[in-house]
C-alpha cells in the first residue's frame, strides 16, 4: 500500500491505533506494528477476542537501566539490546518501547531507575548501542520519552520551562546522539514544553526530523495526546491506544477544515513507512540465545554495574570470616522490593534470590542470616535485637537495605524524605556497625541515595541498584573477590536534603522552570566546588591503577588521545578511563567540565593497558543561541583524563584557532 491506494477515512484511521498495542492493519492489507514495553524484560500482555487486556508473561528480568548505565560498557549495551531482541522474537513483538533516555536531572524522579545518567553523552552512547542491538536482530526500537520528562509529578499537566541552549546540550543531545542507530520510532512524552504539550509541539519534532536525521515515526506516549487534530498537524504519527472519542473528533476537525489532507497524509506515510520497514526487518530475525543465556547476560550485566562505593580493607572477604547477614533485601520475597513500579516491570520467571545461602556456599557455612526487618516496621516474628548479637559475635557484619517499587514507581516522585533509607533501615546500620565496625551494606535502589546518617559508620558500601537473574550468585562473587567490582557510578551521590538545592528552584503548580540551565549533576558541583558523598564516575576496585604517558596528537579538527593504564596491583581488573574537556576563559557560560569520552578496559595484573581515544571538534561546542546552532570558540581548551569527575589523573592543553587544533 501507498498512501495514493488509501481513502481519507482509512488515513485517519491508520494514524490512531489499533487497539492497546498494535497499529491497524485493514483486516491483513497491511502489516500491523506489534508493540511492548520492557526497557527491562518484556512486558507482553496478551489481548483476547474481546480487546480485553491479560496479565503480563513471564520473562527473563534483566537489571534496571541504571545499572546497565553504571557498566559504562558499549558492548553490553549492544548485547542487552540484541538479548531482548530475542526475547522480542519468541512473543512475535515487533517493536519494543525502549530505550528512555530522559536526564537525570534530579533523583527525586521516580523513574530514574529506567533511565541511563545525569550526562547526555553518557545516556545517548549507551542507548545508541542499545538501539543498534535490537534492530540489527530484527526488532525495532521506541526512545523515548521526547523530551523533557525530568519527573513524575503531575506529568500530565506541567509545563518544562527550558531555554533553548539547556534544551540543546543537556535535554535534546542524548536524542541527538541515539539518533544515529537510526532507531525507527520515537515517543513522545506527557508533559508540555514551554507551554505546549510534548504531543504537540511541532518545533522538538522538527529539531528531530530535520536536524537529528530521525527518519522514523513519532507515537505517543499512552493517553498522552490531548487534541489529535493539533498533534497530527505538528507532526505525531500514531497516537496509542486507540481511543474512540479522540478518533471521531480528529474526523469530525478534518471535516471542518481543521486539518488538511496533506498533513494526514504526511503521518500517514510515516506509518506505513513503519509498518513496512518492521515487516522487511523480519527477515533479519533468528533467536541467537537461549532464555538461560539471556539470565547469563543479565549476570554479566549486574557484575560489571555494581558499584564499590566505599571500601576500608573489609572486602573481599576473607575465606576464614565467619558473617552475619541481616534484612530483608538479602533474601526478598516480593519482586517489588528490588525492581521499580509502573511500564518497566516485568514479571519474572523466578524469584530465586538468596544470598545468605550463595554466600555461605562460598564462607564455607560461616554465615548466619537474621531477617530483622521489613521496609519501615519489624515483622512480627523477628527480633532485631539477634541482628544486632549476630554481628556484635561475628567477623564481618552484611546489611542489606533498599528501596523497591513502593517508594521508586512510574506515576510519582519521591519524596525528599524518600532518598534515605527507611528509618528502621538506618537504625539497624548504625546498631549493628556500632557493635561491629567491620560492616558492609549493600543497597539495592533505582537512583541515588542519601547515605549521610550511616555511611562514615561502615566500612563497605556496595551499591547494586535493581538487579536482573541471578544476583545473589554475582554479589557474593562480588563479596569474596570471584568478581572484582568494575561499575561506575552514572549519576551523583549528594549529602542530604536534595530539595535545598538550586536545581529545584523555580517550582509552582503546573510549571518546573529549569533555573539551574546547563548546571545539571556533577556540572553543578564541579563548577562550585561543592563537596559530594560520592562523584559522578566514581567506584572502587579490589585492583589499583596507575594513569601515564599522556600523548595528545592533533590531526586538523580532530585529536587523537593516548595514554596507559597500568594495574598495579595483584588481581585482574577493569577501569573506567573518563575524558571531559574543561574550557580555559570561555566566552560565554560553560560548566566546569564536560565528559566527552569514555573507555572501559580490562587489565591483568601488572600489566598495561593502552587506551586510544579521538575527539572531534564537537567536543569543544555550545550551542549558541545568537546563530541557532553549534558553534567552537578559539581559545584553549584543557583536556582532562579522569577516573571519575573529581578524580583527575593526566591533563593537557589544546588551542583552537579557526578551527584548527593544536597541542600546547
Amino acid at each position: 500500500m501507498i498512501i495514493k491506494d488509501l481513502t481519507v477515512e482509512q488515513k485517519l484511521r491508520l494514524i490512531c491505533g489499533k487497539d492497546c498495542w498494535s497499529t491497524v492493519d485493514f483486516d491483513g492489507a497491511l502489516p500491523s506494528v506489534k508493540m511492548s514495553d520492557g526497557p527491562v524484560g518484556l512486558r507482553t500482555e496478551p489481548i483476547d477476542e474481546n480487546g480485553n487486556r491479560g496479565a503480563a508473561m513471564p520473562a527473563v528480568a534483566y537489571p534496571s537501566m541504571q545499572v546497565l548505565a553504571n557498566t559504562w560498557d558499549v558492548s553490553l549495551a549492544y548485547a542487552m539490546g540484541q538479548s531482548l531482541a530475542d526475547d522480542c522474537i519468541e512473543r512475535d513483538v515487533d517493536l519494543l518501547l525502549a530505550p528512555g533516555v530522559n536526564i537525570k536531572r534530579t533523583p527525586l524522579c521516580g523513574r530514574n531507575f529506567e533511565y541511563f545518567s545525569e550526562d547526555p553523552y553518557l545516556a545517548g552512547t549507551l542507548a545508541r548501542e542499545y538501539i543498534r542491538g535490537l534492530q540489527e536482530n530484527g526488532v525495532g526500537a521506541c526512545i523515548k520519552h521526547y523530551y523533557v520528562n525530568n519527573l513524575e509529578f503531575d506529568r500530565f499537566h506541567r509545563s518544562s520551562d527550558v531555554d533553548d541552549r539547556t534544551l540543546r546540550e543537556i535535554y535534546l543531545k542524548p536524542f541527538e546522539i541515539a539518533c544515529a542507530a537510526k532507531p525507527v520510532s520515537a515517543m513522545c512524552a506527557y508533559n508540555r514544553i514551554n507551554g505546549v504539550y510534548a504531543s504537540e509541539n511541532k518545533k522538538g519534532f522538527d529539531i528531530l526530523r530535520n536536524e537529528f536525521g530521525f527518519d522514523g515515526a513519532i507515537i505517543s506516549d499512552w493517553g498522552a495526546v490531548r487534541d489529535r487534530c493539533a498533534a497530527a498537524k505538528a507532526g505525531l504519527d500514531i497516537e496509542m491506544p486507540f481511543d474512540k472519542t479522540d478518533y471521531d473528533k480528529l474526523v469530525a476537525d478534518y471535516n471542518a477544515g481543521k486539518i488538511t489532507e496533506e498533513e494526514i497524509d504526511a503521518c500517514a506515510a510515516r506509518v506505513l513507512g513503519l509498518a513496512y520497514k518492521l515487516d522487511e526487518m523480519r527477515a533479519l530475525r533468528s533467536v541467537k540465545s537461549t532464555e538461560e543465556e539471556r539470565a547469563g547476560l543479565s549476570a554479566e550485566i549486574l557484575a560489571n554495574g555494581i558499584v564499590l562505593l566505599k571500601n576500608d580493607m573489609v572486602l573481599p572477604l576473607d575465606k576464614s570470616a565467619s558473617v552475619s547477614i541481616c534484612g530483608c533485601f538479602a533474601k526478598p520475597d516480593d519482586i517489588n522490593m528490588i525492581r521499580g513500579g509502573g511500564s518497566s516491570e516485568v514479571t519474572r520467571r523466578a524469584l530465586d534470590m538468596d544470598l545468605p545461602v550463595k554466600l555461605a556456599e562460598r564462607q564455607k557455612g560461616k554465615v548466619t542470616y537474621e531477617f530483622a526487618f521489613r521496609y519501615g516496621s519489624a515483622d512480627g516474628t523477628d527480633d532485631p535485637r539477634a541482628a544486632v548479637m549476630n554481628a556484635a559475635r561475628s567477623d564481618v557484619n552484611i546489611v542489606c537495605v533498599g528501596t523497591g517499587a513502593h517508594c521508586e514507581h512510574e506515576g510519582a516522585d519521591r519524596t525528599d524524605v524518600e532518598t534515605k533509607l527507611p528509618a528502621v533501615q538506618e537504625r539497624l546500620i548504625i546498631e549493628t556497625a556500632r557493635q561491629n565496625p567491620r560492616t558492609v551494606v549493600i543497597v539495592f535502589a533505582g537512583s541515588a541515595i542519601d547515605m549521610s546518617a550511616w555511611m562514615d559508620a561502615v566500612a563497605a558500601i556496595v551499591y547494586v541498584g535493581f538487579p536482573g537473574e541471578h544476583a545473589d550468585s554475582i554479589i557474593a562473587d562480588i563479596l569474596t573477590g570471584k568478581i572484582n567490582p568494575s561499575g561506575r557510578l552514572s549519576e551523583t551521590f549528594v549529602y542530604g536534603d536534595w530539595d535545598s538545592r538550586s536545581i529545584l528552584s523555580g517550582r509552582c503548580v503546573g510549571v518546573t522552570r529549569y533555573a539551574e540551565g546547563l548546571d545539571v549533576g556533577y556540572r553543578h558541583f564541579d563548577t562550585n566546588n561543592e563537596p559530594v558523598a560520592f562523584a559522578f564516575g566514581h567506584g572502587l576496585s579490589y585492583s589499583t591503577f596507575t594513569y601515564k604517558d599522556l600523548n595528545i596528537k592533533s590531526k586538523g579538527d580532530k585529536l587523537d588521545i593516548k595514554f596507559k593504564i597500568k594495574n598495579t596491583s595483584e588481581s585482574d581488573g577493569k577501569e573506567v578511563a573518563q575524558i571531559y574537556i574543561e574550557p580555559i576563559a570561555p566566552l560565554v557560560y560553560r560548566p566546569k567540565k564536560e565528559l566527552k569520552a569514555f573507555a572501559k578496559v580490562g587489565v591483568k595484573a601488572g600489566e598495561c593497558a593502552d587506551i586510544k581515544l579521538t575527539l572531534d571538534k564537537r567536543a569543544f561546542e555550545y550551542y549558541s543561541t545568537a546563530i541557532d546552532g553549534y558553534k567552537v570558540d578559539d581559545g584553549i581548551y584543557r583536556v582532562i583524563v579522569g577516573a571519575s569527575s573529581v578524580n583527575i589523573k593526566l591533563s593537557a592543553k589544546v588551542e583552537i584557532v579557526n578551527g584548527v587544533i593544536t597541542v600546547l
